[in-house]
């Protein structure tokens, strides 16, 4: 059981409700929103992350699920659907489940990706070797938007798991997004 209550949009001060209002109904959202001044930048900050960089989709998700895998088991409920939509196999995905992020069915790209998300998750320092694996594979801007978007999914796993988020089912895929409306 969490242990803060969840904030609903019919509870929440106006500019909350209104974003609440507009995402689906997930304990995250309603966790955060705790958070007033703080929770409509941070949906947007998380809808950019899940929209607007040029980090391959599949290597974004790929990410979040194993920051989901090593520290908070909600964003790997929320994101297996998402990273099948966004071309995930359910090979690869048993993969990153069990660890194994040197199987076949991975490219060199995304082993580089899951590795550095494992060292980034574990205590940030990512060896000199597979900082160079990862910049083989990614130019700059997309080495630090994998940085951030590991770091952001992260801070919300800590955040989620001390104030003992309950589960919800899975969202639709590109529900998550921030509508800008």
């Amino acid at each position: 059981m969490a242990r803060v209550p969840y904030v609903e949009p019919e509870n929440a001060p106006p500019a909350t409700a209104s974003a609440l209002g507009k995402m689906p109904r997930l304990h995250v959202f309603g966790l955060l929103a705790h958070a007033e001044t703080a929770f409509v930048p941070w949906l947007r900050f998380g809808g950019a992350v899940l929209s607007d960089l040029a980090l391959d989709p599949l290597l974004r998700e790929l990410a979040i699920l194993q920051v989901g895998r090593l520290a908070g088991r909600y964003e790997w409920d929320q994101h297996v659907p998402i990273a099948l939509d966004c071309g995930a196999t359910e090979e690869q995905i048993a993969a990153v489940d069990r660890g194994e992020i040197d199987a076949a069915c991975f490219t060199p790209a995304q082993q580089a990706v899951l590795a550095f998300v494992a060292d980034l998750v574990r205590d940030g320092e990512v060896p000199d070797d597979r900082y160079a694996a990862l910049a083989a594979e990614l130019d700059d801007r997309r080495v630090v938007e994998l940085a951030l978007t590991a770091g952001h999914y992260l801070g919300l796993a800590r955040v989620m798991t001390t104030l003992r988020i309950d589960p919800d089912p899975p969202a639709a895929p590109g529900s998550l997004r921030v509508r800008r409306d």
